[in-house]
């Protein structure tokens, strides 16, 4: 009997519990309701003052605070306190009302701890007001603490919300110290949690760049919650923000899921905020969660939870159902997409929009290209279903296809932008045109921002310049005909920068002076540096040395020794400090005027300023060396650049083959090619050339070949063994007697394979004539003459020169 008697005492208790669980569950519901409607709906502006109605005494204390005598309105409110002996709550209403829209956080709590010394009671309202000026002062001042005062307090018995408002404060602006202490005292003092809690939590493990303590909210609010697509979508964008792109898009198809259910508790308030409209029940406290999440370090443990950043990639040679899926989620299949046809809720269709917006501008950051385009591919429906990509979505995964040189995909995307407020999206495309040497794409761009009327800005004018100031391909010579274009191109620019408000930046200059000296606009190039001096130079003399550098490395190409001369003399007596690059190219005009005195004067100064000659350093000597036809000093250099250890190019040994067979020299030639071998620099196809042009002048042709095959392998691979390596290339492209094969070569040109593509054809060619085909660089009886001629010289020790060899 007294077993049973227990049972139905402890079942009473738990009956009558669960009735007052639930009547407080409904009690915080509106409150917190009510307290979010005060914290949005109450403005107090200066007017507030000359309508405060009621006590005359409060009308005082406001207009105290008001003048900033505080002093005066803390002596009026004691004196208020002692000389009335009922007072309610009402009668601090207006002064709460004021302390809230300052706001006043510190008079607040000389109000409070009046109405406590008096045990007056606090209402709902001048509790929010109250809350409210309290956390207006966390955001303004940042060493202000609720937390001290709230635990402190012997009477103040804080609800829910106001908790979730003072968590909220702190966590916009990073307290972490006192978001302790809020967690704590809410512990402390079993307060519970709310969804608005769980939201408040994400956005302090997101301040952290917590990504584990994202998953341990995930877990115990799925414990605790049914799913509901609002706060599904604070989720994803935790874990969007924390590159937890896997764990992103398994929650956004959870909320695809709920709206194809038609599982939707979504509204939007009068000031067009969206809430979940199903019943918040807060959760009694179970652990200390909050300090876990403040304590937590990024550790291993959640390791399996994080995308590897090379999972993203091998979805290119996915299957067709991996490449639906994505993201290795077996539930994510075309049919849940094609469920939303006929879902026409705009509000769960925006917060999806926005979900989906969120995953691939995190796609776009961690630079996963392939799933961010996927996607777009994959939910063309999204357009069906008004969930088109917002604009700001479009704009930067455009910006990252270009910084990628993806230009068809940026194209792509921008083009769809309905509406683009800045340049910026537009400006990488054509940057990106630019690096590419794409100026009739880089026209569509600019014409389409011509058609939607945005308004360049001073970096479009700049890429513009370096786009279209040059007429003439990379490597064709300027002419006449060109020299105008550019002008009218340039003018035409410049004419329209000037109607935009905009005068020349320095970069412009840059561009505009680069384009002019590519088209070998001399004369112009000089006026423009001219304007540079006036703009820049004179005030600034540190930014002219780029400047200078164009002007002296132009001047120099286009053989004008004299004028570089005086240029370099002007730059010194600028005040602009000539750097590496501006003695070489001084080094390299001394050929020119073949002064190996000045050259050796310029390397001095050059080492005086604390600059290291490199490879063009010397390869610039040694022109000047070979211009007198001075080989040995010049080998001599080469030596002495070898034993310094800089590394050694082809544009250096070419230097010397260029020479050699001017002159005739096979001596000079066979032993360059056999320098080159030795120090592993591989042949280009100048060096074929030179070699092969040699021998021919000399009559002597079977070697002539033979040379040439040797080159061409080692220039089609280091070791020389390629075709050894690739039977198909002699079966495809070598001996192959359709004439297609020679289009399929060229074919190679296109993707950059130069080398590759020119040693088929010299091998092709080789063949055509009948000569037998050399499979291997090493079995050449030439390739080994030479080798064992270079290894005597070395095993002799001989500095005489080339004439031994």
């Amino acid at each position: 009997m007294y077993k049973h008697g227990l049972r139905a005492s402890v079942a009473l208790r738990s009956i009558s519990t669960c009735k007052l669980k639930c009547h407080h569950y409904q009690y915080v519901h509106k409150a917190e309701i009510e307290f979010s409607r005060n914290l949005t709906t109450t403005t107090i502006g200066p007017e507030f003052i000359e309508s405060v109605a009621g006590s005359s005494v409060q009308l005082q204390i406001v207009k105290a605070l008001h003048s900033g005598e505080r002093k005066k309105a803390s002596h009026l409110l004691l004196d208020f306190g002692h000389r009335s002996h009922s007072l309610s709550a009402d009668d601090f209403v207006n002064i709460f009302k004021y302390c809230a829209e300052s706001p006043d956080p510190l008079f607040v709590m000389e109000i409070w701890r009046l109405m406590e010394s008096k045990d007056i009671s606090i209402n709902n309202t001048c509790s929010s007001l109250m809350t409210r000026a309290l956390c207006k002062g966390v955001c303004i001042n940042k060493d202000f603490s609720i937390m001290d005062f709230l635990a402190e307090s012997r009477h103040f018995y804080p609800v829910l919300p106001l908790y979730n408002s003072i968590l909220r404060s702190y966590t916009e602006i990073q307290n972490l110290v006192q978001a302790r202490k809020c967690l704590d005292l809410m512990e402390k003092q079993m307060i519970g949690k709310s969804e608005v809690t769980y939201t408040a939590l994400l956005k302090l493990a997101v301040v952290q760049k917590n990504l584990p303590a994202v998953h341990i909210i995930w877990q115990e609010y799925i414990k605790l919650y049914s799913m509901s697509i609002v706060p599904l979508r604070k989720f994803v964008w935790s874990f969007t923000r924390l590159g937890d792109l896997k764990s992103a898009y398994r929650t956004l198809q959870q909320m695809v899921s709920l709206v194809m259910r038609g599982n939707i508790s979504i509204a939007k308030t009068v000031y067009g905020k969206l809430y979940s409209t199903r019943l918040d029940i807060p959760v009694p406290s179970n652990g200390r969660l909050g300090s876990t999440i403040l304590d937590i370090r990024k550790s291993k443990q959640h390791d399996s939870c994080i995308l590897s950043p090379m999972y993203l990639p091998n979805i290119v040679s996915a299957s067709k159902e991996q490449q639906i899926i994505c993201m290795d989620d077996k539930k994510a299949k075309s049919g849940e997409i094609n469920g939303l046809n006929g879902k026409k809720h705009s509000l769960p269709m925006k917060v999806l929009r926005w979900s989906f917006n969120d995953i691939i501008h995190g796609c776009a950051n961690e630079k996963n290209y392939m799933l961010a385009w996927k996607l777009i591919l994959q939910l063309k429906k999204m357009q069906q279903e008004n969930l088109k990509l917002v604009d700001s979505t479009l704009a930067t995964l455009s910006v990252a296809f270009s910084r990628e040189l993806q230009l068809d995909l940026a194209e792509s995307l921008l083009n769809q932008i309905s509406e683009c407020l800045y340049p910026h999206p537009y400006n990488a495309l054509l940057a990106s045109c630019d690096a590419l040497n794409q100026p009739e794409r880089a026209v569509r761009v600019f014409a389409k921002m011509r058609k939607i009327k945005l308004l360049p800005d001073m970096r479009t004018y700049e890429l513009l310049f370096s786009l279209f100031g040059i007429v003439n391909a990379p490597y064709e010579d300027s002419n006449m005909l060109s020299q105008v274009d550019a002008a009218k191109r340039i003018n035409a620019i410049e004419r329209d920068m000037a109607n935009n408000g905009f005068q020349h930046s320095y970069l412009s200059l840059k561009n505009l002076m680069k384009s002019l000296g590519e088209e070998g606009m001399i004369r112009e190039l000089i006026q423009y540096l001219h304007v540079a001096e006036n703009l820049f130079l004179f005030s600034n003399p540190s930014l002219g040395t780029d400047m200078f550098n164009i002007v002296l490395h132009y001047l120099v190409e286009a053989q004008e020794g004299h004028m570089a001369i005086e240029i370099f003399k002007k730059m010194k007596l600028c005040g602009c400090h000539p750097d590496s690059t501006t003695y070489n190219i001084m080094i390299d005009c001394c050929s020119i005027i073949r002064s190996y005195r000045s050259a050796s004067l310029l390397i001095s100064m050059m080492i005086r300023e604390g600059f290291c000659p490199v490879a063009c350093t010397y390869t610039a000597l040694v022109k000047i060396l070979l211009e007198d036809e001075n080989f040995n000093e010049a080998v001599d250099v080469l030596e002495r650049i070898k034993l310094d250890g800089i590394k050694l190019d082809v544009l250096l040994f070419n230097t010397f083959l260029r020479q050699a067979c001017y002159r005739g020299r096979i001596d000079v030639i066979e032993f360059i090619v056999e320098f080159m071998h030795q120090e592993k620099v591989q042949p280009d196809p100048a060096t074929c050339g030179y070699v092969f042009s040699a021998y021919v002048n000399s009559s002597f042709h079977n070697t002539a070949i033979e040379a040439l095959q040797v080159l061409s392998l080692r220039m089609m691979s280091e070791d020389g063994n390629i075709l050894k390596e690739r039977k198909d290339l002699v079966d495809e492209f070598i001996l192959n007697e359709d004439l297609a094969s020679e289009s399929h070569i060229f074919k190679l040109f296109e993707d950059s394979e130069d080398e590759v593509a020119t040693g088929l054809l010299n091998l092709r060619w080789c063949a055509i004539i009948g000569f037998p085909l050399c499979e291997s660089a090493d079995r050449s009886l030439w390739a080994k003459r030479l080798e064992l001629r270079f290894q005597k010289r070395l095993a002799s020790g001989s500095r005489k020169g080339v004439h031994d060899f």
